[in-house]
């Protein structure tokens, strides 16, 4: 442990974190690891850094090694094609909101919308909204050194700070489930109106 936390453990921890988001595994104890070694700030922009490079890793390998295998897949369900196109012409929005809610798994939306039409682009520049999550949770990690204060976390305490990032959060959810159930209904319905 003592190495993870001298200046090259802290480079390195960059690539071991974006390895575990390639193998899709969940951040949110990797984000405390980092918060508890390096401090909220810190710890946060290195989660970031990784996160980052191995989401675009886990969106190229969906675009390329595991497309044609999971698009053979989708052929058999028109509803979920549908909804998938819907998803891809709403681009940066859909991508910034399902990152801001904490109801979308990280790891397997990297995936999902390497599947989608979404630009690189847009996926990139829609990483941002990944930044509450991750300051909220190296902020618990960093915490969990102050057994005193991590009780009143736990007790339900918090700061402003904390509370408004709870508050975007439910926010974004409730916003993601809005737009996707408006852009999927109208794609159905799309797909079901006479030519």
């Amino acid at each position: 442990m003592e190495l993870l936390r001298s200046p090259a453990g802290a480079l390195l921890f960059v690539p071991l974190y974006a390895l575990w988001v390639t193998l899709l595994l969940p951040g949110v104890w990797a984000s405390m690891l980092a918060g508890a070694l390096y401090g909220t700030w810190l710890g946060s922009g290195l989660v970031f850094v990784g996160a980052c490079l191995g989401a675009v890793v886990v969106f190229l390998l969906g675009r390329s090694w595991l497309r044609d295998w999971a698009l053979q897949r989708l052929e058999r369900f028109p509803k979920l094609q549908a909804v998938e196109r819907a998803v891809s012409k709403e681009g940066l929005k859909l991508v910034l909101l399902t990152r801001l809610s904490p109801a979308f798994p990280f790891s397997l939306l990297n995936l999902a919308y390497g599947l989608s039409e979404v630009s690189l682009r847009d996926y990139s520049l829609g990483l941002i909204g990944i930044l509450p999550g991750t300051v909220l949770f190296c902020g618990l990690g960093a915490l969990a050194g102050d057994v005193a204060r991590f009780g009143e976390v736990l007790a339900g305490k918090a700061d402003p700070m904390t509370w408004a990032l709870r508050l975007a959060g439910v926010l974004a959810t409730i916003g993601v489930v809005i737009l996707v159930s408006r852009a999927a209904r109208q794609a159905l319905q799309e797909d079901e109106s006479p030519l």
